[in-house]
């Protein structure tokens, strides 16, 4: 019971992050089963694909959610996120496939050195300039298949890559915020089914696992997450955002520290 209580204390966290920052809360589920299932002396060796996985699988039910708010509120350009979803979604799944050949301590290395990417982002602010035409056909797709391979490593809905790609390429960061609220579908699809696949025949899973999926964290997680992204949504409009952006910066520059080393 205390373990399902902290599973929805999570899911409430990276619902509220989520909302706040429009930060998918991969950012900071990931980290924090890795530390749990550090704490439940699950094996070494598979406890970060455990992470990453179950973080995938409970974007799969919250992405659903963010769609559904941008179509209701929002223009959501769904011709650029076909193009982009054909190259995300076999991207997840070769992301999976490239997470289960690396070892449990190369992977939370790799995470670490992402959420440095995104503290620091987050600290300076910094934006991209549209200075490029958005490519079409093949290249497009490609551009999907890379985020979608990231994502796929990181336990991520992608919107942190998506949207300063997007700007990059001339799109409003109003469409390319509303298309990446669409393309952390077709990630956490393929990611989830991936690390599933790729972790079914592992002896070292604890009870209740699925592959690479952690039944009880994920059911915990989006139980919470999916409510508390709409009042963090709310919130932002009253929180002095800057001030928690760098905060928030800190906190991730300190769990990737921990994690690297």
């Amino acid at each position: 019971m205390l373990l399902i209580l902290s599973y929805l204390l999570l899911g409430a966290i990276a619902g509220l992050i989520a909302g706040v920052f429009g930060l998918g809360g991969g950012i900071i589920i990931v980290p924090t089963l890795i530390f749990t299932f550090t704490y439940l002396n699950f094996p070494t060796e598979i406890l970060t694909h455990l992470a990453v996985g179950t973080s995938l699988s409970t974007i799969l039910f919250t992405s659903l959610s963010a769609i559904y708010t941008h179509h209701q509120h929002s223009k959501i350009n769904w011709q650029l996120a076909y193009k982009l979803g054909i190259g995300l979604l076999i991207g997840g799944f070769v992301g999976a496939y490239f997470a289960d050949q690396f070892s449990g301590q190369l992977l939370q290395r790799i995470f670490a050195l992402y959420s440095l990417t995104v503290a620091a982002q987050m600290w300076f602010g910094w934006q991209p300039k549209g200075n490029f035409n958005l490519p079409k056909g093949i290249a497009l797709k490609a551009i999907g298949g890379g985020i979608g391979i990231l994502s796929g490593l990181f336990g991520i809905a992608g919107g942190s890559l998506v949207v300063p790609i997007l700007v990059l390429y001339k799109v409003k960061i109003t469409e390319a915020i509303t298309t990446a609220a669409v393309t952390g579908f077709p990630i956490a699809l393929s990611g989830t089914v991936g690390y599933m696949l790729m972790g079914y025949n592992n002896a070292d899973l604890p009870i209740y696992s699925f592959g690479y999926v952690y039944l009880p964290a994920t059911i915990g997680i989006i139980m919470s997450s999916t409510i508390f992204s709409k009042v963090g949504a709310k919130l932002v409009h009253t929180l002095p955002a800057e001030k928690l952006k760098k905060a928030f910066a800190i906190v991730l520059l300190v769990g990737a520290i921990k994690l690297f080393f």
